[in-house]
């Protein structure tokens, strides 16, 4: 098990996403309004999809999970990178680095499941409608909600106890990164990490690989049964697995780049986390909004609510 005996390395080094100090304002002020969109747009789904009478489908509800997981997952390093932007020395604990792999893992894994439960949810209702409510019931949906959470810390819990067992040099305490992740951790260990390498590029790039073939097989699935029903209900289908695709292409593409592959970190790796970190938990509350009539109708009902409180 892992302790703080595996190394004499009490604190890390972050190299941050920029060493110029002009870009980092830029960075600083851009990452600000972003990670308050984050916090904000989310914050509406959830509020809008608990407090509305029709939103009260299994869509909605999974949808409300999903806001959660974005305010989480970009939690973990984005208030860290924005306070990082303004300092000279970018410093974090052994403990808050071991804190933040394990939190980046747990929350990204578990929206990758997330992701793999709604696009169930919309096989079964385009695929099955007449026998919907009677496979996705209340239970069903918390319980897979539930497994999606357990997947994920077992994941993260997986990564962790590897990185954990690692024993770092004193002089090797520099991460050319902005938070702490699996691969720039990797290759400060005073070891061969070759092995923990193939085995964490089994673990978090075969579940995204795998997670991400389900998706496109369901919604393969789902698109070639729209061909037999009526324009309308075609047309409405096929906006609510847009947005879904859309927010799965954003999410899979930078996590198969990054975590398909050995302990080898690319200068790109820092462009692409701030991607699927921040930018796209900032892009899905956008993204299921402007194309679903319901969630809109629903935000101008809490909106007037909220207004004749006043």
């Amino acid at each position: 098990v892992v302790s703080m005996e595996n190394t004499n390395i009490t604190e890390f080094i972050l190299h941050g996403l920029t060493q110029d100090r002009t870009v980092a304002k830029v960075c600083f002020l851009l990452f600000l309004l972003f990670y308050i969109a984050i916090i904000f747009g989310n914050l509406l789904i959830i509020i809008t999809i608990r407090t509305s009478e029709q939103l009260n489908s299994p869509m909605y509800f999974f949808l409300s999970y999903l806001s959660f997981l974005d305010i989480s997952y970009s939690t973990v390093s984005a208030p860290k990178l924005i306070h990082d932007l303004l300092v000279e020395e970018k410093t974090i604990s052994f403990v808050g680095c071991m804190a933040q792999l394990f939190g980046i893992h747990f929350f990204g894994c578990s929206e990758i499941f997330l992701l793999v439960v709604m696009a169930y949810d919309r096989c079964i209702a385009i695929c099955k409608p007449l026998h919907y409510t009677r496979i996705m019931s209340r239970r069903v949906c918390g319980s897979l909600v539930a497994a999606s959470w357990l997947g994920g810390f077992v994941h993260s819990l997986v990564q962790s106890l590897l990185v954990l067992q690692l024993p770092f040099c004193g002089s090797s305490n520099r991460i050319d990164h902005y938070f702490c992740d699996i691969h720039p951790l990797l290759a400060l260990a005073c070891t061969d990490t070759y092995t923990i390498g193939v085995t964490v590029g089994m673990n978090s790039g075969m579940i995204s690989l795998t997670c991400f073939v389900v998706l496109a097989v369901s919604y393969a699935v789902i698109l070639v049964s729209l061909r037999t029903r009526c324009p309308k209900e075609r047309l409405k289908a096929l906006y609510t697995c847009t947005s879904h695709i859309t927010v799965v292409v954003l999410f899979f593409g930078p996590c198969i780049f990054i975590y398909m592959r050995r302990s080898t970190t690319f200068p790109a790796d820092k462009l692409v986390s701030v991607f699927y970190t921040i930018v796209t938990p900032m892009l899905n509350p956008f993204i299921y909004t402007l194309r679903n009539h319901e969630v809109k109708n629903g935000m101008k009902t809490l909106w007037t609510r909220t207004v004749k409180r006043r």
